[in-house]
């Protein structure tokens, strides 16, 4: 078998296949697995349509990691897809009726599970139910000045299929006959591990240009590389992104941050310069080093510190987590701006933290995320530093539950942040840093044991505060309020009496309470 087609992932019993016999026995393997695509290939069939497994679906099922979702394009028309998917499910939906699309879940009745598409790890099984979408061909005409495509329906597969992004996804299998079409050479790419387009890239990124983020997601998702035109078409063409809308740009930068490599897809955002459009901040950190190098290159760094979190992410059983990743990729943002070299040649980042966390809101606010979202990762990027110094001084039980009260809800992703951003390559710095987190996180194990930390609060609520006081709602309340909040940080729980008292002594030091 050619050296070529690792990128297919070749199982076992498919090596020696060429290329023709390797297709064959995937697009065989593929209605196996899934026998609705051909019970849906034959009932367009029996009505006068045709249908084809198109786009990723194809390209998936090609390299073996098909999902639950299934895309066809069809020469039926939106009724008539809607008319068919009804006699199969009453589970369908048309919310993408203006671009020719009809959804629907389809139950599989007692699907048992199955051997992955390409015959090896990793494994998949069948679903309880496929989410499937059909829409009519295309042809969508794009002008210029305009961020979404005027909508025209086609009248073939190929007109459908030069319209997509690009050649690995420009591929479709007829869902009644298994027809395997390619007319832009798509297979042959993914053999080859690269991506390239079906029009030239000029015209493709003018008539779409959020392709180019798609360029960067897939280099990262499915680990090919751009061919010299494209990066050249990127290159020049980056401020056409502009016309782009803020939430296309944010799902796409989304979904590139939720692979599993996303350094090369954001490594080429910065080399071919879209991300001096999308993402400012982060080319922003390519500073240029001093002639000592007295600072790590703060740019390389942000980028392996998000491999470190996703790779945290594993280790701890925990899912791929969108937040946790924004924060590893913006949490050094502040220090273009706070840069100064120091008498002796140091320099240094002061308030970096701080700086980079109202960088960051305005970023993640300019590109609509959520303000939820916004909130936790400028939280995350605040409190990054907060555990420097640990180590070297240790901390009292009261640092150590302001620091849990601080991360709130937070604390597990800024436990991986911390870790995470620990890259030195001196080995006895790492190991001190990684020993010094260990006993901090078993510190808060203890204190979480005995006083509940994640839920701190003040040892009397504001009834219990105005009965003691004899005091009306009010302001006073706050602040007593927040005076036995800091108590309960520094002291540990208290006695209803004990918090009494010492909210009586409070008191007698307030204005207040000689009115």
């Amino acid at each position: 078998m050619s050296a070529s087609l690792d990128c297919l992932n070749p199982s076992p019993e498919e090596r020696g296949l060429t290329l023709p016999q390797l297709l064959e026995h995937r697009i065989d393997r593929l209605f196996s697995t899934i026998p609705l695509i051909g019970e849906l290939g034959q009932l367009f069939a029996d009505h006068g349509h045709d249908l084809y497994l198109v786009g990723g679906s194809v390209r998936d099922a090609l390299l073996g990691t098909l999902g639950h979702d299934l895309d066809f394009t069809s020469d039926a028309h939106p009724d008539e897809i809607e008319s068919l998917l009804r006699t199969r499910t009453h589970a369908v939906w048309d919310i993408g009726r203006a671009f020719g699309t009809i959804g629907a879940r389809i139950p599989v009745a007692d699907a048992p599970a199955t051997e992955p598409l390409t015959g090896g790890d990793p494994g998949q099984a069948s679903p309880d139910a496929w989410v499937v979408e059909i829409t009519t061909y295309r042809t969508d005409v794009y002008r210029p000045d305009s961020r979404k495509p005027a909508i025209a329906f086609g009248s073939s597969i190929d007109e459908d299929l030069i319209r997509r992004d690009f050649t690995v996804n420009a591929m479709a299998v007829h869902a009644a006959t298994r027809q395997f079409v390619d007319p832009h050479a798509g297979l042959a790419d993914i053999a080859a591990g690269v991506l390239r387009t079906p029009f030239p890239p000029e015209r493709s990124f003018s008539d779409d240009p959020l392709r180019m983020m798609r360029a960067a997601r897939f280099t990262s998702q499915l680990g090919f590389a751009v061919t010299a035109p494209v990066r050249t078409a990127m290159t020049e063409m980056a401020d056409r992104i502009a016309i782009i809308s803020a939430e296309r740009v944010r799902d796409e930068l989304s979904k590139l941050l939720l692979t599993d490599h996303p350094r090369e897809g954001l490594d080429l955002l910065v080399s071919t310069g879209i991300a001096d459009h999308v993402l400012p901040e982060l080319p922003a950190l390519q500073l240029e080093r001093d002639e000592h190098h007295r600072h790590k290159d703060v740019y390389q760094h942000t980028l392996t510190v998000v491999e470190q979190s996703i790779a945290l992410e594993h280790s701890r059983g925990d899912s791929p987590d969108l937040t946790g990743r924004m924060a590893a990729l913006m949490h050094d943002v502040g220090k273009p701006a706070t840069r100064r070299f120091e008498p002796g040649g140091k320099v240094s980042f002061h308030h970096h933290d701080v700086v980079g966390a109202k960088l960051t809101r305005k970023r993640l606010k300019a590109l609509a995320f959520p303000s939820q979202f916004v909130k936790d990762v400028s939280t995350l990027v605040e409190l990054h530093l907060r555990f420097h110094g640990y180590g070297d001084q240790g901390w009292t039980d009261s640092a150590v539950r302001r620091y849990v009260r601080d991360a709130g809800d937070q604390l597990e992703r800024l436990h991986i942040l911390t870790r995470a951003d620990c890259t030195t390559m001196n080995r006895r710095k790492a190991e001190r840093l990684e020993f010094a987190y260990d006993d901090l996180e078993r510190r808060i194990a203890e204190l979480e044991e005995r006083e509940e930390l994640e839920a701190i609060r003040p040892d009397l609520d504001g009834e219990q505060i105005m009965a003691i006081l004899g005091i009306r709602p009010g302001p006073v309340v706050g602040r007593a309020y927040k005076f036995l909040l800091n108590l309960r940080l520094d002291e540990g729980p208290q006695s209803v009496e004990e918090a009494g008292q010492a909210l009586r002594s409070w008191w007698a030091d307030q204005p207040e309470s000689q009115a």
